[in-house]
């Protein structure tokens, strides 16, 4: 008996001394279910991960612009030669030849000179077709980023929603333990008392002692789902380690049952929509490797300022228009245009693939959430009717009328009947939240 107690009173001590470790010097913020969503909209990382890969589309269709914006390039180059041919070409473009330096000797021995070339060049494109059509993609490609970060978001926000009930349900449970543990400790204390009179067995009295100890192990196994339920909320609010969240909101149940049209499909949901936009941007693809196959029309124009030292000497500029035709390009745009059509087959099933896994999700969630429901109905009579039992029993074993197995099966069927309760309240709320999730933003 002495080990049993020594257990019972270990397991005791362990469950007292956790919660309070485990918010020693720590911060406690409370949070409702809404304001935790609204401090993973605005701190999240995988959020923030997803807005910036919209900045990056934002990026790409600035980039496009030089499809039809002058392109100006200003480079100095300074050349020192003795190079005859070189010579004369740079005194003829420093207007500085004498007719000397047409004399032989001077031609053929020429001496150092140097050259000093400013140059400012701008090339202005004037007719390039699959330019334009890439800078519909990048416009077309950041629609479907802002899709998949509207997605992420709600994603956050489902995991968000279940880690935040799951706290809850954690912690109702520990309330649930705790009421079974203080009336348990009481029906120790009366067996302990009719064990000392010789009325009960001793094996009566330890197995009373064996409960006690399993339920303390069990709110030690509730207090570590708590801690871990609180360490991946911190994660997903970016919240600083030492900070405690307690939930301040419960399960909320509906009234009525969920309207479902099975036949309707969330075709406005963001990930959806992205796939959609991916198909678009294959089939543009495709558009754009037909366009390479089509000249390209540049015009240029062209200054130049030579001396023999810096910002000095002659002038000259030359204009003109470039125009460039692929005849043959060794099949590589024919191969660009199989691949966009590959890749727009792609993005249909994609898209056919996950609106019918949806609708099987969407129908999946409110079957699990009626069922909820149900089953929140029959918990909450099996307590009634467990309290019951385990009142009547419990007179009945303090007068000697009652066996202790009686007590206990009493006692089980009541607490498991506590926690099947909460079980079922988690579950619903779970579920609307898959439900809201799987349907997208109406």
């Amino acid at each position: 008996m002495k080990l049993y107690q020594a257990l019972a009173g270990i397991c005791l001590f362990g469950a007292l001394a956790a919660p309070a470790g485990a918010v020693a010097g720590s911060r406690t913020v409370k949070l409702s279910l809404n304001e935790a969503l609204r401090m993973a909209r605005d701190n999240n990382y995988t959020i923030k991960a997803a807005r910036s890969r919209v900045d990056q589309a934002d990026a790409k269709i600035l980039q496009t612009r030089q499809s039809y914006l002058p392109k100006v390039t200003l480079s100095e180059t300074v050349m020192v030669t003795n190079d005859p041919g070189a010579a004369l070409v740079f005194k003829l473009q420093q207007n500085s030849v004498r007719q000397a330096d047409f004399l032989p000797e001077k031609l053929n021995d020429a001496a150092t000179i140097n050259d000093f070339n400013t140059s400012i060049q701008v090339a202005q494109p004037i007719y390039n077709a699959d330019a334009a059509i890439g800078r519909r993609v990048a416009s077309t490609a950041r629609k479907a980023q802002e899709y998949m970060a509207s997605r992420t978001e709600e994603s956050i926000e489902l995991q968000v929603s279940k880690v935040y009930y799951g706290l809850v349900l954690a912690r109702k449970n520990i309330e649930s333990i705790e009421q079974s543990i203080i009336a348990m400790r009481e029906h120790s204390r009366e067996a302990g008392k009719a064990y000392q009179a010789g009325i009960l067995p001793k094996s009566d009295k330890l197995s009373t002692e064996v409960r006690l100890a399993e339920l303390n192990e069990q709110k030690l196994m509730l207090h570590d789902a708590v801690r871990n339920a609180t360490d991946a909320l911190r994660v997903m609010l970016n919240l600083e380690q030492d900070v405690m969240v307690i939930p301040i909101g419960g399960f909320v149940i509906g009234k009525g049952a969920p309207d479902v049209d099975d036949a309707r499909v969330p075709e406005s949901r963001g990930d959806l929509m992205a796939m959609q936009t991916y198909r678009e941007i294959a089939a543009q693809q495709g558009d754009m490797a037909r366009a390479s196959r089509l000249p390209r029309v540049n015009g240029f124009l062209r200054t130049d300022l030579h001396s023999d030292n810096i910002f000095g000497g002659g002038s000259s500029w030359t204009m003109g228009v470039n125009v460039q035709w692929d005849i043959f390009d060794g099949r590589a745009s024919e191969g660009r245009i199989q691949e966009a059509k590959a890749m727009e087959l792609e993005a249909m099933y994609s898209y056919e693939a996950a609106k019918n896994g949806s609708l099987a999700e969407i129908r999946k969630a409110a079957r699990e959430m009626k069922t909820a429901k149900a089953r929140i109905a029959v918990a909450q009579q099996a307590l009634s009717e467990s309290r019951v039992s385990l009142d009547y029993i419990s007179e009945q074993f303090k007068t000697g009328m009652a066996m202790t197995f009686e007590l206990l099966m009493r006692e089980g069927a009541y607490t498991y009947a506590n926690l099947r309760l909460n079980q079922a309240r988690h579950d619903y709320c779970v579920a609307r939240s898959e439900l809201d999730y799987y349907r997208g933003k109406q």
